[in-house]
């Protein structure tokens, strides 16, 4: 049984900075993709970061590209979302999600999810 716990979010205001944290267990993840979502209210959810566990490569949303960074610590199966210079847009639950295999971008290319984590930026 694969397990997702996000972490970290909260409330900042406009230009601040949150990390958010997503703990994974269950399976090994050294062949997973980790990826980030986000869902604002009346909106669909949006990918928002990827990384792949055995090549750290990554892929962004274009409208958090420059301002969001994903990392992983193996060790730890652990995936990283560090947020800046957060804007009021940027508010949405986030959500941590699995795949086996590289690369996904759609929702439907994952296959495990948690049960997200709140941010809201006010202005």
């Amino acid at each position: 049984q694969v397990r997702l716990d996000e972490s970290g979010g909260g409330l900042v205001q406009a230009g601040g900075s949150l990390r958010l944290s997503c703990a994974a267990s269950g399976r090994p993840f050294s062949r997973y993709a980790m990826g980030w979502f986000r869902q604002a209210p009346g909106k669909e959810r949006e990918i928002v970061a990827r990384i792949n566990w055995n090549s750290d490569r990554t892929y962004y949303g274009d409208s958090v590209k420059g301002r969001f960074t994903i990392s992983g610590d193996g060790a730890k199966n652990t995936v990283y979302l560090q947020m800046n210079s957060l804007k009021p847009e940027d508010t949405a639950v986030y959500y941590c999600a699995a795949r086996q295999g590289i690369g996904g971008v759609r929702i439907s290319d994952f296959d495990y999810w948690g049960q997200g984590t709140q941010v809201t930026v006010s202005s």
